[in-house]
């Protein structure tokens, strides 16, 4: 940080550049005084739309647990290029490099994820065949599991492209997303059943969280920064909502005790219920695609998200 300057870095997704603002828009609101910029950054899942992510983990280069979608902003960090970067939580590794860490979450978005379909159709009145298209391995193997029936299709780009692949004649039938996104960049109605791009409109079922489980830190922004600098941590810091940060905290020990990385089938929801924390997870084995999926429960005093987390990775192993 040089002078009254801080510079975040950011993706440069649509989607990335409103959280961006997002922060920028509270951070001077928090701390008139300074001024806030953004940097522009592409990461390697950005310059291969054309990859499937398993082919980020191959050969000598591969980078899929350093975080396919953080990897170059945290080069502009440790080059002090950038004073902090602006992450959605969930591509973010449950592990970081000592000289980094997650100094701030902003109020958690809906955690849900939403399936968008063509035609009026919910996960259970989806046709026999149908092709749903998602990124993420956890959804797929959900999907699977609830719905042998169905044909799960890799799908990448950012959020606008991957809807309009629903769009598409002969394309595919339906589409998962998490709602936050769509929320943040206004592309679902206020009712949260209808998605709205291009003048057509899609239908959407919002899925129950305690039945379809999110990611771990799904609808939930962070601002990482290196852990040396102290005086852009206490800057960021005042953004941080305690309650996110107790939930998150939880989720993400949980995936780094299993040494789970972003793209390995583990769902986890948790919610707070007066003083206590609450999380249920459900792991699926990676060796085994045709295994039921293992599932644990608990709660504990929200002031002890790391307890909770080694309770259940106990209880899961």
């Amino acid at each position: 940080m040089t002078g009254n300057h801080l510079i975040l870095g950011t993706r440069g997704s649509e989607l990335a550049l409103k959280q961006t603002s997002m922060v920028k828009a509270l951070l001077r609101a928090a701390h008139p005084e300074l001024e806030f910029t953004h940097d522009v950054i592409a990461t390697a899942g950005d310059k291969r739309p054309d990859l499937r992510f398993e082919d980020f983990s191959k050969g000598k280069d591969a980078i899929l647990d350093k975080g396919i979608f953080i990897k170059e902003l945290e080069i502009a960090l440790d080059e002090r290029k950038i004073d902090a970067a602006v992450h959605s939580l969930k591509d973010v590794p449950s592990e970081l490099e000592r000289q980094f860490r997650i100094a701030a979450v902003l109020e958690r978005a809906p955690i849900e994820d939403v399936l968008i379909s063509r035609q009026p159709f919910t996960l259970e009145t989806l046709p026999a065949g149908s092709r749903v298209g998602t990124s993420s391995v956890r959804r797929a193997r959900q999907l699977k599991w609830l719905r042998p029936d169905l044909e799960i299709v890799e799908l990448r780009g950012n959020v606008p492209t991957r809807i309009r692949k629903c769009l598409a004649p002969g394309g595919l039938d339906a589409i998962m997303l998490a709602t936050a996104g769509l929320v943040r960049l206004g592309l679902i109605d206020t009712g949260l059943d209808t998605v709205s791009i291009d003048d057509a409109t899609l239908h959407a079922q919002v899925l129950d969280p305690t039945k379809f489980y999110p990611a771990a830190g799904q609808g939930a922004i962070a601002m990482e920064t290196r852990s040396s600098d102290s005086l852009v941590i206490d800057i960021v810091r005042s953004l941080n909502h305690e309650e996110t940060e107790a939930r998150v905290v939880a989720e993400r020990e949980f995936l780094r005790l299993l040494g789970a990385g972003c793209q390995t089938p583990v769902g986890a929801h948790t919610w707070i219920d007066g003083d206590k924390l609450h999380m249920s997870v459900r792991v699926f084995s990676e060796a085994d695609p045709s295994a039921a999926p293992i599932e644990a429960a608990g709660a504990v005093s929200v002031s002890s998200p790391l307890s909770l987390a080694r309770k259940l990775a106990g209880m899961v192993r």
